[in-house]
């Protein structure tokens, strides 16, 4: 049985920035990997039924893994759906990640709900990486430089 993983937080920025930082391909490979990782963005076609393809690598071992898929639905400043398969045959199935952002008074409230975690991948490891990757979203996303 796969995994599932949910996840919240309010960030200080508005809904588009968050967006924004979901669907620009230098913005992903800054924030997505999780500590340790580095990530570098293969292909990002961000429209409905468009793909994408990035992959990790880990900055001590130098070992790396892929993945990509497609997009289901995109709402500007509002909803993210998209899928995720490994390239790892050890690493089965398909996940599918929702992100729903809405608008509150300090910035934007972010849920995220990843299905279908191949089961090799404890969701508590999961969670890990996420709690990780959200740090480094609110750390580029938060901040308002103007010049």
């Amino acid at each position: 049985m796969a995994n599932t993983v949910t996840l919240h937080r309010v960030l200080r920025c508005p809904p588009e920035r968050v967006y924004r930082a979901f669907t620009t391909p230098a913005a992903m490979a800054k924030w997505l990997p999780p500590f340790g990782f580095t990530g570098t963005v293969h292909e990002m076609d961000a429209q409905v039924g468009g793909s994408w393809r990035m992959s990790f690598t880990n900055f001590t071992t130098g070992g790396s893994h892929s993945f990509g898929g497609r997009y289901l639905e995109l709402v500007p400043g509002q909803k993210l759906r998209y899928t995720a398969t490994f390239d790892d045959a050890n690493l089965p199935g398909e996940m599918t990640t929702t992100v729903e952002l809405r608008a509150v008074f300090c910035g934007t409230e972010v849920h995220i709900r990843q299905e279908g975690i191949p089961d090799v991948i404890p969701a508590e490891a999961c969670m890990l990486g996420w709690q990780e990757s959200l740090t480094l979203l609110a750390q580029l996303a938060e901040p308002e430089i103007r010049q």
